[in-house]
């Protein structure tokens, strides 16, 4: 691309400089949901905009009214009564005019004049209250709409279907939709002053037609140049912030990357600073050349807007001059005429940059709209058949669930059966169906096909609300909130009191008491890197923390996914005993896990694969050859064998392309018994129990 800086307002064809080309490829744009109508606003004519102003001011005077009825009752009355008594002014001044201009002694001009001056003197104090009412209201409108748009969409999402969640489309729809509050509030100030600039217009514009039917297009002849230039400002604005930002951005990307703490040693010993700092320049003075010649497009349409307007004045001040010379118009009239004609020109301006605004911030509100209607269409559905109090079994029946845009399914015909008060165990490699399976025993998913029964009840027809509420998860990769200690254990039940006792016993069972004991403010300490006061805790403490959270829940059916990848072996060993032990209080424990030594007292044990289950019963059961198909014992001895005499390692060795996930392994000294275990495949090669596909 070539640019010509031969004359300092030459237009330039730029879009990426060289330096973001060799970097990035090209633009550096941010795939977020604010970007999602770049230019979008540039395609709008003059006529669109008009058409939709009347449906776009609807949509905020909707959020205005659900956010604070009261305040938008005063904006509105503030601003027709602002408008009225402009009206008035403009006609109270003409009558003032000509009493001042009338024949006779200036003692009896001021008396007769009295009344209408006074009458102006009131009617801007009641002008700047009705001003000053109306602003305060905005203000207080302001920051309600925006929360009441933000409670609204939230709320919504937080009760979708989590397939909708992890669609891509649904979640850019949700990305977009974030600005979409944002931009509710700011249309309520925009759209209040373009209520303002139509008022003002229209006040002055009857003002001038009851005064003299031609002073209405002089208005327009004064006022179309101010407004064709700050319309085509605003688009080359626009043009140029889309443009230049880009450039801006990646200079702070650079930027970053010259202090960034992981990239300080590579910075320094591969000598990287001159070269960034190369290329920060090239972008800094691309973006500069660009908001050069925004400056000289600037001036040259301020030149031609301001011509065009001074042309306009000298006609309209000449066609009142006519008018004067005439006869046809009185001193009067003609003084209060140029009042009122600034007064529409400038609404008219003002009148044009508000629509730009609202056009622009209206995208975004729609978008808000449409992610509501869309939240609306995919909630998960509230009522249902009451779940049993008592169930003696949770049975899945030749259940099938494929995830969207998938060829096979995760889990195929499953037939399963968890008892009540029992550890069941689901082992087998990465990609077998584990997690889709504990998700679907949660509740969170449905089935495509089958039944998943509570007691007799199936939870495609249950309240969900209550599956939801008899289930108490760990997952391997559970949340971690920026919150205190407390929190991060009583978020298991939200509903109920936090207290020390409650709080402290869920901690004592999964040992993360240590963990508390060890912060300097106890449960009050902030788990949050990056805050002041916040501390950062380990993995392991973290998934004490998590196992403390599960156990406050007090579900009756316990799902722990690899509840101690990051323990020691002397707290793993502790978690298991624990996890065994709360079958016997009458809890349901269903136990996914890679450490098969760990299933040992587990009182049923699934082995899946492929979305099938492949083996099931006791440990004793799949140990023995007589019973068992061989695929959990070869396993479980592959393992024993690695752990005892990890040196010289027997059996089949796992194939290249069968080596760990991407999934962090836990340092060997800590985890001893970490590494996957093979299962024999039916060509004699062997696949890690714990690996496989890219996820469950």
């Amino acid at each position: 691309m070539s640019h010509d800086d031969s004359a300092p307002g030459a237009a330039t064809t730029e879009r990426t400089s060289a330096s973001e080309q060799l970097l990035f490829g090209g633009e550096l744009t941010y795939d977020y949901g604010w970007g999602a109508h770049n230019g979008a606003w540039l395609k709008l004519s003059l006529r669109s905009m008009a058409v939709s102003l009347p449906r776009q001011v609807a949509v905020a005077v909707r959020l205005a009214r659900r956010a604070d009825p009261r305040a938008l009752t005063t904006v509105a009355v503030g601003e027709i009564a602002r408008g009225v008594t402009q009206a008035v002014s403009l006609i109270a001044v003409n009558a003032l005019l000509v009493e001042l201009l009338a024949p006779g002694d200036i003692t009896g001009r001021l008396r007769a004049a009295l009344p209408s001056l006074v009458l102006v003197a009131v009617l801007s104090v009641v002008g700047s209250a009705c001003g000053s009412a109306s602003t305060a209201a905005t203000g207080v409108l302001e920051p309600k709409v925006q929360r009441a748009a933000t409670e609204r969409y939230l709320g919504l999402v937080a009760g979708v279907e989590l397939e909708a969640i992890e669609d891509d489309a649904f979640h850019k729809l949700m990305d977009s939709a974030q600005w979409g509050a944002e931009s509710a509030r700011r249309m309520v100030v925009y759209c209040t002053a373009v209520v303002t600039s139509t008022i003002s217009l229209v006040a002055a514009a009857g003002v001038l037609t009851v005064l003299h039917p031609a002073l209405l297009p002089l208005l327009i002849c004064m006022a179309l140049p101010s407004a064709w230039g700050s319309l085509t400002m605003a688009r080359h604005r626009y043009v140029s912030w889309h443009r230049f930002v880009q450039h801006v951005r990646a200079g702070q990307l650079i930027s970053r990357l010259l202090i960034d703490q992981q990239a300080a040693a590579e910075v320094r010993v591969h000598g990287v600073a001159p070269f960034l700092l190369k290329h920060f320049r090239q972008m800094a003075e691309t973006s500069e050349r660009e908001q050069t010649r925004l400056a000289w497009i600037g001036a040259r349409t301020g030149l031609f807007s301001d011509s065009a307007r001074g042309i306009a004045t000298v006609g309209t001040y000449g066609v009142l001059g006519l008018l004067l010379w005439n006869g046809r118009m009185d001193l009067a009239v003609a003084g209060t005429a140029v009042l009122a004609i600034r007064t529409g020109s400038a609404s008219i301006t003002d009148l044009v940059l508000r629509v730009t605004e609202v056009q622009e911030e209206a995208l975004f509100v729609a978008d808000l709209e449409t992610l509501c209607e869309e939240a609306v269409r995919r909630a998960i559905p509230v009522g249902g058949r009451d779940l049993p109090e008592g169930f003696d079994e949770i049975r899945f029946e030749k259940v099938t669930f494929t995830y969207p845009g998938a060829d096979t399914p995760s889990l195929h015909e499953v037939d399963l059966v968890i008892p009540r008060g029992r550890t069941v165990a689901l082992v087998g490699r990465n990609g077998s169906g584990k997690s889709t399976l504990v998700r679907l025993l949660s509740g969170a998913r449905l089935p495509d096909a089958g039944r998943i029964l509570w007691g007799g009840v199936d939870t495609a027809e249950a309240d969900r609300a209550q599956v939801f509420d008899r289930v108490a998860m760990v997952a391997q990769d559970f949340y971690r909130w920026p919150f205190t200690a407390r929190v991060n254990v009583g978020i298991g039940r939200p509903g109920a009191a936090m207290d020390d006792t409650a709080i402290g016993t869920a901690a004592a069972y999964a040992g993360a008491d240590e963990v508390v004991g060890s912060l300097p403010h106890g449960l009050d300490t902030l788990l949050a890197r990056g805050y002041r006061g916040g501390q950062e805790i380990s993995g392991g403490q973290w998934q004490k923390i998590g196992l403390a959270r599960a156990r406050y829940r007090d579900g009756a059916v316990l799902i722990v996914d690899e509840p101690t990848s990051a323990l020691d072996p002397a707290a793993e060993q502790r978690v298991f005993d624990q996890i065994h032990r709360l079958a016997g209080t009458g809890q349901t424990t269903v136990l996914i896990t890679h450490r098969l030594h760990s299933v040992r007292h587990a009182d049923l044990i699934y082995v899946l694969d492929e979305g099938r289950v492949v083996e099931q019963g006791t440990f004793e059961r799949l140990m023995d050859p007589a019973t068992g198909t061989g695929a959990f014992r070869t396993a479980y001895e592959l393992q024993a064998r690695q752990f005892t005499s990890p040196s010289a390692p027997t059996g089949p060795v796992p194939p290249p392309e069968a080596a760990p996930s991407a999934r962090p392994v836990p340092p060997p000294e800590a985890v001893p018994s970490a590494r996957p275990v093979p299962l024999p495949e039916a060509d004699g090669s062997a696949t890690p129990l714990g690996e496989g596909k890219a996820s469950s």
